[in-house]
């Protein structure tokens, strides 16, 4: 059989952001075996449970192989096959009147996570359409780390895990687990064989807090306060570098009286964590150079992002930890096409002022919708209405916080199509279900747009089934029915090559590659200095004013406990799954199958429940029912709840049960930060019982 398996390599994706370079065999247009690919440049070799268990969607029974259109009431689950002609047909037709009545501005067009080139492919066309709404989940993924870092220091300050640090902090990263933003755990792990230190603040105990010298666990939310003490301890003992300071940073003195009262007594009441143990994790990052903060989006899920992300930067910056090899880098892009272009931005020169959320007062440069705001546009039409909406890659109905009012809005929308492999909570409210090829059916390019220096070659590995097609093709055909030909392609693969033009390379030649990085290059300061009005990392911001928002990281007191809600409810990242996705793959759910949460030894005997008990867990805004499992590395006070939960084998006309153990169901989307329009996803207080 070995004879006859066709090895073709290749990149993982859609199972997360992707990055690990892979060698797929295929036999008979068929995954017959996944290997890691030990040239990988990212991974090494290394490969996850997600991308072994991939090849299972290509073929699952219960996968979308034909458009459907929804027949009777939205949401009963009764569906009819039609061709793609007639699908493109009304959803073109259904975009244009919403379009004509209430202007291009009342569709949105929704992203998940993005996977791949589609996410941009829908920048482009919601900006050829002259929509200004693209809607996506960064408000609670990468923005506020990325914008907080432009607006600091000019850039979005990666870890640089492919040159040795003396220390490197994960700071709500289980880079074992999750791999986030193709930031995969093999480059890191090598490091520690040869010396690397690392510390560890998280309010669970991870797998990589056994290899680390300190491990911070602090309570869910307060990491903002956390990062503040850190400064200050480091800058009244005077442990910042004094030359970078001087030189290259603007507003230190402001900055150190703004956290002159983070002490770290005072922030280990908020945070739960010793002051000595603080004071050791400051002193610790300060005097290992380099040293990198490796930062999870977790730092992202609750109403301080912004505070958290420019304390964060701010402590890279006064410890000489910027741009510098082994530190949170520049990364300096390869020569492919500028993004600006590739969406053709200069077609739509009113977007900043447009967009939903500009109502809202958010931070400039937040190129994305946040739901919350979303949903008030269409429930409520503030700023004005949103009639229809277009979906790839997203289930909002588990993925957005507050689901109850997520569901309203969705069945409020005049029109809703939405394109996946497989049918979701979501999919089964919408007007027009496509199915998407998925990944190994169709040639994209990863990494694309993500900031960190470097693009991948995913070619296509097996055909499609013959209905199935790939996101970027079903956006070019719209873009073509909905806008004409002039900003689109007879082939959809063009677009690959737009973005491969100036690097010189056709997109086989690419591939032959396999990646294209940019150069390395660090301490690029020393020359044009840093992209900010005064050419500094400004500690404080100079256009803080033009920008509507504090000049200097912010302390915001904790609210009371409420003595109703007494535990602190927060949720991880499942290593088996994607947020919502993949329930319905066999080898996964074996591996997770039911929705766990983890609470102490001592708080389930306070509340009478035994392991394996069902529970309800409630907060002001909902109740859920999941299974409880003990466990002792996490604090007595907080509760660790299952997040992105559906079960694809229950009824589609219930939505899957989409109520039943879904996380969302304890958020609320009413009490927002203002800068990104986040929600508190994590450090809800809560409480707990038996079923």
């Amino acid at each position: 059989m070995a004879n006859n398996i066709r090895w073709v390599k290749t990149h993982c994706a859609r199972m997360d952001h992707g990055g690990c370079a892979l060698r797929v065999g295929v036999k008979d247009n068929k995954i017959v075996e996944v290997k890691g690919d030990p040239q990988g440049y990212l991974n090494k070799g290394y490969l996850c449970s997600k991308a072994l268990a991939s090849p299972e969607r290509l073929d699952h029974p219960s996968r979308l192989r034909q458009p459907l259109k929804r027949r009777g009431q939205r949401g009963a689950g009764k569906w009819d096959q039609i061709t793609w002609p007639r699908a493109l047909m009304i959803i073109n037709e259904n975009l244009r009147r919403i379009r004509n009545e209430y202007g291009a501005r009342a569709v949105a067009f929704c992203q998940g996570m993005p996977k791949g080139l589609e996410h941009f492919v829908l920048i482009r066309l919601a900006n050829i359409f002259g929509s200004p709404n693209v809607v996506a989940v960064q408000d609670v993924c990468h923005a506020p780390r990325e914008i907080s870092g432009f607006h600091t220091c000019g850039f979005y300050p990666v870890a640089d895990y492919h040159h040795p640090s003396r220390l490197v902090v994960l700071w709500g990263s289980n880079i074992t687990s999750t791999n986030e933003e193709g930031q995969i755990c093999r480059l890191l792990l090598e490091q520690v064989k040869q010396g690397t230190e690392l510390m560890v603040v998280d309010p669970r105990r991870t797998d990589l807090v056994d290899k680390a010298r300190l491990w911070l666990q602090l309570k869910p939310g307060t990491d903002h306060a956390l990062a503040l003490s850190f400064l200050n301890v480091i800058i009244e003992e005077n442990l910042y570098d004094r030359s970078f300071v001087e030189n290259w940073t603007y507003g230190f003195n402001e900055l150190a009286n703004q956290v002159k009262a983070c002490t770290p007594e005072k922030i280990s009441e908020l945070t739960w964590i010793p002051a000595e143990l603080i004071r050791e994790g400051a002193r610790n990052y300060a005097q290992a150079r380099p040293a990198a903060i490796g930062w999870g989006n977790a730092i992202e899920q609750n109403i301080h992002t912004f505070d958290t992300a420019r304390a964060l930067v701010c402590l890279m910056a006064i410890c000489g930890n910027l741009d510098v090899a082994g530190g949170n880098i520049q990364a300096a892009e390869p020569d492919i096409l500028n993004l600006g272009k590739f969406v053709r931005a200069d077609l739509i020169p009113d977007k900043k002022t447009e967009m939903i959320h500009a109502h809202h007062g958010t931070i400039r440069g937040l190129m994305t919708v946040p739901p919350a705001f979303l949903k008030k546009a269409i429930l409520e039409e503030i700023p004005y209405a949103v009639k229809g909406a277009y979906m790839q890659c997203t289930n909002p109905l588990i993925g957005y916080a507050a689901s109850r009012q997520t569901y309203e809005a969705l069945m409020k929308l005049d029109f809703l199509a939405v394109s996946d492999i497989y049918m979701t909570p979501t999919a089964s409210l919408a007007d027009v279900v496509l199915p998407a090829a998925t990944h190994f059916e169709f040639n994209d390019i990863g990494h694309y747009g993500l900031g960190h220096g470097c693009i991948l070659a995913r070619p296509k590995v097996v055909d499609p089934p013959r209905a199935c097609w790939p996101d970027i093709k079903i956006l070019n055909e719209l873009g073509r029915a909905l806008c004409g030909e002039d900003y689109w392609f007879e082939n959809y693969e063009d677009l690959l090559e737009t973005v491969l033009e100036p690097s010189g390379l056709s997109y086989d030649q690419f591939v032959g590659q396999g990646y294209l990085k940019g150069p390395d290059r660090f301490k690029k300061y020393l020359d044009v200095g840093f992209k900010t009005p005064t050419g500094k990392v400004e500690l404080s911001l100079s256009r803080a004013e033009k920008l509507n928002v504090s000049s200097l990281p912010q302390f915001h007191p904790f609210p009371q406990e409420d003595s109703d809600y007494p535990l602190v409810l927060t949720s991880a990242k499942n290593r088996y799954y994607l947020h919502s996705s993949y329930r319905w793959i066999d080898d996964l759910r074996k591996r997770s199958p039911e929705p766990i949460t983890r609470v102490h030894p001592q708080t389930a005997a306070k509340y009478g429940i035994r392991d394996g008990d069902e529970i309800f867990i409630e907060t002001p805004h909902g109740r859920i029912t999941q299974t409880a499992r003990f466990s002792d590395k996490i604090h007595p006070r907080v509760v660790y709840a299952a997040y992105g939960w559906w079960f694809p084998e229950e009824k589609i006309a219930a939505q899957y049960e989409w109520q039943k153990s879904n996380f969302n169901m304890l958020s609320t989307a009413e009490n927002l930060g203002r800068e990104f329009g986040t929600p508190n996803l994590k450090g809800i207080s809560c409480r707990i019982r038996r079923k």
